[in-house]
């Protein structure tokens, strides 16, 4: 995952919780996108909600958009400016709670506590003032497409479930947690990262190379337990009979590279994923197996 941003906390009133949504993005480091020709000339209007064309009206309850959800009335793009804002008007309830699930996984979750241990071993801390649970908002960007191919430019929206930062520690994205054992996954994933850093001082923005983050994504996703069976099978709905950990563990790697600054797109971060693959995926310190 890229390093992580700051954002600040607010208010909260009831909603619906963000896992009842229907799905019109990749949670986790996911996208979804809005096909355009002219993708740039259009990213203004996609950041202000316009009822007229989205179909989704803030004005009135956010029951009564659900329904319009529903029922096909509110196009994707409205459908995330409603989550926005229901993300904002919650964001005290979703940052108390994922401070209660950090707190607990701290004293209670074996792959937390080992991997606590093991960042203690080479110095580092990993507490309540830099392990912070904040609102992650979602971010639009434009995807150049491949002209030479005709493809067109296109309009994603990026979001996050979690981040590090060699400078800040670790983000959790309260609104994006789903559960306890979801914020386990994502605070496993990010400890893993520090881990790295603190062994290795990993180039997290590709400056030199990108096989740095290429490893520790790989690593990360691969040790942290997201990629485990039931996650993929069941929550995301991917399955295969053969090589579905490593296919999820290559993908999300992919996904993540692609974030660095430095990378150029798809074709680039599937190169030096490829390039660090048998090394790093073999590589389980500081386990000894894979045990999630």
């Amino acid at each position: 995952m890229s390093p992580a941003p700051t954002t600040s906390a607010g208010p909260a009133s009831s909603g619906i919780p963000p896992s009842s949504l229907p799905t019109s993005t990749v949670t986790e480091n996911g996208t979804k996108p809005f096909s355009s020709s002219t993708a740039n000339d259009l990213l203004p209007r996609y950041l202000t909600n316009d009822p007229s064309r989205t179909g989704y009206d803030p004005s009135i309850q956010w029951w009564m958009n659900y329904f319009k959800i529903l029922t096909g009335q509110i196009t994707p793009e409205g459908v995330e400016h409603y989550r926005e804002d229901r993300y904002k008007a919650n964001e005290a309830r979703d940052c108390a709670r994922c401070e209660a699930d950090r707190d607990w996984l701290f004293q209670n979750s074996p792959v937390v506590r080992f991997l606590r241990e093991k960042v203690a071993n080479l110095n580092g801390v990993l507490d309540e003032t830099n392990v912070v649970c904040r609102r992650c908002p979602s971010r639009i960007v434009v995807i150049p497409g491949n002209k030479e191919k005709g493809e067109e430019d296109r309009i994603e929206v990026a979001r996050q479930g979690g981040g590090f930062s060699p400078d800040h520690g670790i983000l959790l994205c309260a609104n994006e947690m789903r559960n306890r054992g979801h914020l386990e996954d994502t605070l496993a994933h990010e400890m893993v990262h520090a881990w790295d850093h603190l062994r290795w001082k990993v180039d997290w923005f590709g400056e030199k190379s990108l096989r740095h983050a290429a490893c520790t994504e790989i690593r990360a996703s691969m040790l942290s337990g997201e990629c485990r069976w039931t996650r993929e099978s069941i929550v995301r709905g991917n399955w295969t009979l053969t090589q579905q950990f490593q296919n999820c563990v290559r993908m999300r790697a992919i996904q993540s590279v692609m974030a660095r600054p430095t990378c150029k797109d798809d074709v680039h971060a599937t190169k030096v994923v490829n390039e660090v693959w048998d090394s790093c995926f073999a590589d389980k310190r500081p386990f000894e197996e894979i045990y999630r």
